[in-house]
């Protein structure tokens, strides 16, 4: 597994619109306060022509081609050491098919997104073998002051944080803009869950992302997750998963879909997100499988520790997640840890 280089001052960081714009004044002036504070701390940000650009009737930033090739010159630019994304949306899956992967092995650097950015991930890692980072969008570093959860974010980027511990609270939902620059309304307290109640601990090769768009890549030219499995099944494999929009007939076939295909073979656990919009009852209050129960019934027979509602996905904080890290994950008591040893990858 290729690291990329820990960012250092005077490094370049650039930021993308892999899938929607950035269109609205207020969040326009949330990052273009980020890229000050970053720029005050050392770095030299750049922007890509379709961050702010109008986006088309689907929504998007540009057609496939066109973000991928802004991609590219980022990747390219060898005074660019990261890659942030400007955010999540739809339509990102589009631009992989014209993503300059030999370009990108040449010069590995950090990639970051969540959400939708889980397709340009996902795909880098298992395909290209480099490490890449399933953390907060470019929107975060807008916050004043930035979140523990940014502050201790950016500093995985910078090789400075090697363990990262679960929060005390978390936002239920997405939260409002008055000012641009406000942080999480954290209010519900955070509690990581094991299915069978007990202490929880695995270690083995980091790999995940959000489902609803791993289950759109699963078996396409740009799904590496064979060979990912295969090469790293010595060191066994650590999922971490999270769903956005998935009810539970679509997360009982998406996990048997991923199940059938080979994804889950040599792993050693899995680490859950808080799930954002999935609903544990039917429009009209009758009761639906709670998420537990669920993954229970597809992921029960594998027996091995299953982690719920860890400090990863959409509702924040998160921890930012390094695809293709050996990693050790714990969990005991509603409190969790997740470490990382890139020298050994």
């Amino acid at each position: 597994m290729i690291f990329p280089e820990y960012l250092k001052k005077n490094d370049g960081i650039g930021v993308t619109a892999m899938s929607h714009p950035v269109e609205d004044e207020l969040e326009r002036f949330r990052f273009e306060h980020g890229a000050e504070t970053l720029r005050a701390m050392g770095y030299d940000v750049t922007f890509t022509e379709n961050v702010f650009k109008a986006a088309d009737a689907f929504g998007r930033s540009g057609s496939g081609a066109e973000k991928a090739t802004q991609f590219n010159e980022l990747v390219k630019n060898e005074k660019v050491k990261a890659i942030i994304s400007a955010g999540g949306g739809d339509f990102l899956a589009e631009m992989l098919p014209y993503v300059d992967l030999e370009a990108f092995r040449e010069n590995p650097k950090w990639v970051q997104g969540y959400s939708d950015n889980t397709s340009i991930l996902y795909y880098l890692t298992t395909k290209a073998d480099v490490a890449t980072a399933y953390g907060c969008n470019f929107s975060d570093f807008g916050m004043e002051p930035w979140d523990i959860s940014v502050r201790r974010g950016f500093g995985v980027l910078e090789g400075t944080v090697k363990k990262q511990n679960s929060f005390d609270f978390y936002q239920d939902g997405f939260g409002t803009h008055e000012t641009g620059l406000e942080g999480y309304d954290a209010t519900v307290p955070v509690e990581w869950k094991t299915l069978d109640g007990n202490k929880a601990s695995m270690e083995g090769r980091l790999i995940g992302g959000c489902m609803d768009v791993l289950l759109n890549i699963c078996g396409t030219p740009f799904d590496g997750t064979r060979d990912f499995v295969e090469k790293y099944k010595k060191d066994g494999i650590i999922w971490y998963l999270e769903s956005f929009d998935l009810g539970f007939e679509q997360l009982m076939e998406g996990l048997w879909k991923l199940k059938i295909s080979g994804w889950f073979e040599g792993a050693k656990g899995f680490v859950f997100g808080r799930p954002l919009f999935y609903r544990a009852e039917n429009y009209d209050g009758t009761p639906l499988p709670s998420y537990k129960e669920v993954l229970m019934e597809r992921l029960g027979d594998l027996n091995v520790p299953i982690i719920m509602d860890a400090d990863v996905g959409h509702k924040g904080p998160q921890f930012v997640m390094i695809n293709g890290a050996r990693t050790k994950v714990e969990a005991e008591n509603g409190k969790g840890s997740v470490t990382y040893w890139e020298a050994e990858c």
